[in-house]
């Protein structure tokens, strides 16, 4: 697991309070909505103002393409590598 990775999974429980889950419990490819860890359009909220925060992303618009990188852990960590290095 990347560095950003684990970073990930710890922003995902402090910003979202998850008081009965840990980052180790959070897995990398696990779905973060609907059936895997069960978040919703409101932890995407939340979630998508805690990346920006934290790592100066924003996320103007909710397009299938957001929907896509806001999958996974890993697929969250490989879009905001991206911006990142774009910026």
């Amino acid at each position: 697991m990347s560095q950003i990775e684990h970073e990930l999974k710890e922003l995902i429980v402090s910003a979202l309070s998850l008081e009965e889950v840990t980052a180790a419990d959070i897995g990398t490819d696990e779905a973060l909505f609907g059936e895997g860890l069960g978040l919703d359009s409101i932890d995407a909220l939340e979630l998508g103002m805690a990346i920006r925060q934290r790592y100066g992303i924003r996320i103007e618009s909710v397009t299938d393409e957001v929907r896509t990188h806001f999958a996974s852990v890993r697929s969250l960590a490989r879009f905001i590598e991206t911006q990142r290095g774009a910026a």
